[in-house]
């Protein structure tokens, strides 16, 4: 009996105690600030309303970029979802919601609001997020290309890729003598914009070509195991050959750009020859404790972001670096799949569509005001597919494929997605292409990407159900 009161007994002392501490100190608290203020200068007196006061605290550079990243992942994942519901990779909802948030409909409709949320003081820093992401995805590309899967396909690969490079190029370094002297921006010469145009016609998107073909069950199938080779084989083609371009622009003069290329030769074969043996040493995934895990993980990051810097450093670009980096990394399985695991959902998730809403905001199709601007577009895209399709499909058939298996390799190259995105800002922020002409490859860039799952549906190729989460999307074949 005595416990119960005792127990009452402390707690009505410490509440006491309690009530007079923040009495006493409460009190003194509020005698010293009320004495204190009459020493402070005399204070403005308030203006303006209550709303327009929290919109002030909402514009600065803290306020603006958070409220940046609300919208910018609502409205990526709303559309995303969207888009898988039809049938169509995530991705091309989140590249089309980008373009919705920029002056091609939410400042064409609410142009405050346009103004508001994306001030041109804020740009840099979303920019520069962007990059990021964009870096941290180059490496996730780098770490799907495998080697030594590539050597077993090498033949084939190498035939249908570099046949989807080569006529695809030709073709846009020919559509460039139409459209050099009225689109290309003054001061870049025909040669570096036409060698440009033929990168960017010549691009596949290796990630999302290896989801349609997963979401179509291919991965096991002849037509998708040569389909991701090819893919492979036409990234490390085309990223080597526009770190040629871009040393040949960036570079002045011959000696310049031969001296960038021979460096960035030499950094090549370093990270195949020296780097890449020495990454095979390490441990596969599941030996590591969480510790170890997280010691990994910041050890590919200063890895990843080293080898990004000596290509902005050499004069190649930064994203080269990144791809590479993860091109390098051990053959394991289960490491690339750790890897992958860690970074790609945080920068697909949070950072890429930072930097689809900022290629959004350089796309402006109402700068296609008339109808010859809407037929070049036209004749733009009309030659886009029919070099990547046409090249893919006739070597795909010199190599004993059937027309329907070959015509399906054209398709499945002609995706061009991300990739074409992150190409063509490249190629903006060098200055090569110009507002109008940015539009309409980015336009190109959407139609060629969604055109390729309707037509596998038609070639009797089917399609599974897609989650309405998007988790498929983030796998692999």
């Amino acid at each position: 009996m005595c416990r119960p009161r005792t127990a009452v007994a402390v707690m009505r002392k410490n509440l006491l105690f309690y009530l007079i501490t923040l009495l006493v100190f409460g009190g003194g608290i509020y005698f010293v600030i009320d004495y204190g203020a009459q020493l402070s200068p005399a204070a403005a007196p308030a203006s303006g309303s209550p709303g327009l006061a929290l919109l002030d605290r909402l514009h600065t550079p803290l306020g603006v970029l958070l409220l940046q990243l609300l919208v910018i992942i609502l409205a990526a994942r709303a559309i995303g979802v969207v888009f898988l519901r039809i049938g169509q990779p995530a991705v091309i909802g989140e590249m089309l919601a980008g373009i919705l948030l920029g002056p091609s409909l939410l400042g064409l409709l609410l142009p405050q609001a346009q103004a508001f949320l994306f001030p041109a003081s804020s740009l840099g820093a979303l920019g520069l997020l962007s990059e990021v992401g964009v870096i941290l995805f180059m490496f996730v590309v780098g770490i799907e290309v495998d080697l030594q899967h590539l050597r077993k396909q090498a033949q084939a690969a190498v035939l249908v890729s570099h046949a989807s490079i080569v006529v695809p190029f030709f073709l846009g370094a020919a559509f460039s003598l139409l459209i050099y002297q009225t689109l290309a921006p003054a001061t870049i010469t025909f040669s570096a914009f036409a060698l440009f145009m033929g990168i960017a016609m010549s691009i596949t998107a290796f990630p999302v070509l290896a989801r349609i073909i997963e979401e179509r069950r291919l991965g096991r199938t002849p037509l998708g195991m040569i389909a991701i080779a090819c893919a492979a084989v036409d990234d490390l083609t085309a990223w080597c050959m526009l770190a040629v371009v871009v040393a040949i622009v960036k570079a002045d003069g011959l000696i310049g750009a031969s001296l960038t290329i021979a460096l960035a030769l030499v950094f090549i074969f370093a990270m195949l020859f020296v780097v890449r043996p020495q990454a095979a040493r390490l441990r596969r995934a599941e030996d590591f404790d969480e510790n170890h895990s997280k010691g990994l993980v910041a050890g590919v990051l200063i890895f990843v972001f080293a080898s990004a810097l000596l290509t902005e450093a050499i004069g190649i670009h930064a994203l080269f670096g990144a791809f590479l980096a993860g091109v390098v990394m051990p053959s394991n399985s289960r490491l690339r799949g750790f890897l992958r695991e860690r970074l790609e959902t945080f920068s697909a998730v949070f950072l890429l569509p930072l930097f689809f809403a900022f290629t959004g905001l350089r796309t402006h199709i109402g700068l296609l005001d008339d109808w010859p601007s809407w037929l070049l577009c036209a004749g733009l895209i009309t030659v886009a597919i029919a070099g990547k399709v046409g090249g893919g499909m006739l070597a795909a058939r010199w190599t004993g494929m059937g027309w329907k298996d070959a015509f399906s390799i054209g398709v499945l190259m002609n995706t061009r997605g991300l990739v074409e995105l992150i190409v063509l800002n490249i190629g903006y922020d060098l200055g090569i292409l110009s507002p109008r002409i940015f539009t309409m490859m980015v336009l190109m860039a959407l139609v060629t990407t969604f055109m390729t799952g309707p037509i596998l549906a038609l070639l009797g190729y089917g399609r599974r159900a897609p989650s309405p989460l998007g988790l498929p999307d983030q796998r692999r074949p």
